[in-house]
């Protein structure tokens, strides 16, 4: 297959995944919606962070070997989702909600996402191999672009949750959830790489498991803000 047309395929295919997700995470901040320019902003500079990623994991693999390079990795990863965060969104005014941290953490993972998923889908097609590139897309579907919603959405709960704390308090919230997020990212990988076809599905459990405490903490997140407003207007 030509490079250009290859790349363009691999490019949606990484790009529709995370447009879904991106739809459904939206759907939840609806009643105050973000503005659109800052959504499209977020997605671009989790994007880009994967070509900031990839020399760095790569000058890793000159140090590193075994479960210490994995490691590494996963910290690169979390912690130049976070700076991008910081540098391009969360200083903007319009971040003016508990609840607008974990959407934009997530929609910087869902950026990240794409791209990383476009990747993995440009080698298999330059092969001629589509039919691998297709169950690679929705391999990617159902566990990594959730693991990235899962492990940087944990980090944006763990800020949301200090949205009204001082400052100090935000950037210890702030270091904890980053460590969390690169636990739950770590240990995906691990599970991962180990896993056969009898425990690949546990693995995405995993996954699925902790989407779903993601959506119950984004549920208390929203809770606290109404209290906040409620002794607001007392």
């Amino acid at each position: 297959m030509v490079e250009s047309t290859a790349f363009a395929i691999a490019f949606l295919g990484g790009l529709t995944p995370a447009l879904f997700w991106l739809w459904f995470w939206l759907r939840e901040d609806r009643e105050q919606p973000e503005p659109w320019g800052l959504i499209i902003l977020a997605f671009f500079a989790g994007m880009m962070v994967v070509p900031a990623t990839l020399p760095l994991q790569k000058f890793a693999t000159s140090l590193y070997t075994g479960d210490t390079l994995i490691l590494v990795w996963v910290v690169i990863e979390e912690v130049l989702k976070y700076t991008a965060a910081l540098v391009a969104i969360l200083w903007h005014k319009d971040v003016d909600e508990p609840i607008d941290l974990i959407i934009y953490m997530i929609i910087i993972a869902l950026g990240f996402s794409a791209m990383e998923n476009a990747l993995f889908m440009f080698n298999p097609l330059t092969q001629g191999e589509f039919w691998n590139s297709v169950l690679t897309t929705n391999f990617r579907f159902l566990g990594a672009t959730l693991l990235h919603v899962l492990s940087s959405g944990t980090l944006g709960v763990f800020m949301a949750i200090s949205f009204y704390k001082p400052t100090v308090q935000k950037l210890l919230y702030s270091l904890y959830g980053l460590f969390i997020a690169i636990v739950l990212h770590a240990l995906f990988n691990f599970f991962i790489i180990d896993a056969s076809g009898e425990t690949i599905l546990g693995v995405f459990l995993f996954v699925w498991f902790g989407i779903i405490v993601l959506f119950l903490l984004f549920e208390k997140v929203k809770i606290i803000e109404a209290a906040h407003y409620a002794l607001q207007r007392k």
